[in-house]
């Protein structure tokens, strides 16, 4: 519960997106938290300190990103010598895009990779200096099917024929509990199937199925068994067939209860606007917007890296250099929801719940992230009427270029 005598600040001027709408209404907010204004006038006796007028704008919970590789030169997997630089940067660079929580990713690596980085991208609470919130990190791959690898190093893959041992060799269990929120893996893959609900059960951790030449059949397995997403929908998976679906056919349950919750990457080149829209119209409670992006987000045109892999950056498509195999994006947050809109025709409501409530469900942290609902963490954003970000208020703090200092990597 906030501190009684913390200052209270009052949004006004503004329609808030609550109950699945947006509502002409005033916001309260105390000690970085939602708050009931209720409570404050009626309990408390209490008056706003502050007022903040939103000119009419829009008042949304902060974007939230549960798969990104790196930004602004940095690279999660690669960079592993300088992953606090890259973390801290990164973060900052983020909360002034409008991303006020994450889930930083890494690519199918080696062993020592893991146990060297993962400790630098567990949860960490949002705040002007700390930048955009963790939510633990993305761990994608290296159980992963071969044949749907990507732009992750064939060297790299693993079956986990000996069940937990095999994950725990890889990652170190300890850290999959600390540090992770969820992991990708394909169901086909030896010994994953059987392993997913002792996974979770042992660490917590959430699964999203991907990287994946699954049937229907052995992707409605592994929902069964816990996975309870799909990463980055339509790529890197068994193409969609009338007699078999593989993953994407999940989204065709006749029961809506056993539709996972799915990325997507709305920069137009991953996914065509028509297979958007297919999806949502499909399952629209499950879309969750995902950048995908790389290190060269926010950067010029040129060659980065993505893990160890070699990339080109040329007019917005990222591809391993000299190939044409998509390497992630460099689209934003920001830009994923208002191409949704332009992709599918959906409200502003809906295209905003996707980069924010929905993410936040597919966590469990939906009661903290995602939702302006009481006692959510202040995470906020105004935009106007076209969804272009305002500003950008952190824990209840507003975050600026001159208080929120990043830098690119050189």
């Amino acid at each position: 519960m906030p501190e009684i005598s913390c200052p209270i600040t009052q949004f006004y001027n503004c329609r808030v997106l609550k109950d699945h709408q947006l509502v002409e209404d005033y916001l309260y907010v105390q000690d970085g938290k939602i708050i009931d204004p209720e409570k404050m006038f009626w309990d408390a006796k209490r008056k706003p300190d502050f007022r903040i007028d939103c000119k009419g704008g829009i008042v949304s919970p902060g974007y939230i990103d549960v798969q990104i590789n790196g930004a602004y030169g940095y690279d999660f997997s690669n960079d592993t010598d300088i992953i606090e630089e890259a973390v801290s940067n990164i973060s900052k660079g983020l909360l002034l895009q409008g991303c006020t929580a994450y889930c930083p990713t890494t690519v199918s690596s080696r062993p020592d990779v893991y146990h060297k980085v993962l400790k630098h991208l567990g949860p960490r609470e949002g705040s002007i200096e700390n930048g955009a919130a963790i939510l633990g990190a993305h761990v994608e791959g290296p159980f992963i099917s071969p044949q749907k690898k990507g732009a992750h190093e064939l060297a790299t893959l693993r079956t986990a024929k000996n069940g937990l041992e095999d994950f725990d060799e890889c990652y170190g269990l300890e850290n999959l509990r600390k540090y992770v929120a969820y992991v990708t893996m394909a169901p086909e893959v030896e010994g994953v199937l059987e392993s997913i609900p002792k996974l979770i059960e042992s660490t917590g951790i959430n699964i999203s199925s991907g990287h994946s030449n699954a049937t229907t059949a052995e992707a409605s397995q592994a929902f069964k068994n816990g996975a309870n997403m799909i990463t980055h929908l339509f790529n890197a998976m068994h193409a969609f067939h009338q007699r078999d679906p593989g993953i994407i056919g999940l989204l065709g349950s006749s029961d809506s209860s056993s539709r996972p919750f799915y990325g997507i990457i709305c920069d137009g080149i991953h996914v065509h606007p028509h297979s958007v829209m297919i999806a949502y119209y499909a399952h629209p409670q499950g879309a969750c917007l995902v950048t995908d992006a790389m290190s060269a987000q926010c950067l010029p045109d040129g060659y980065y890296k993505l893990g160890e892999m070699d990339v080109d950056v040329n007019g917005g498509h990222v591809y391993i250099k000299d190939t044409n195999t998509i390497a992630g994006s460099i689209i934003t947050m920001a830009e994923c929801v208002r191409n949704f809109i332009k992709f599918t025709g959906a409200s502003k409501v809906e295209a905003l719940e996707n980069a924010t409530l929905h993410p936040a469900q597919m966590l469990g942290i939906a009661g903290k992230k995602g939702s302006l609902v009481h006692g959510a963490d202040a995470d906020l954003l105004i935009l106007d009427e076209n969804l272009h970000v305002q500003r950008v208020f952190i824990a209840g703090v507003e975050a600026t270029k001159e208080s929120v200092k990043f830098s690119e990597k050189m």
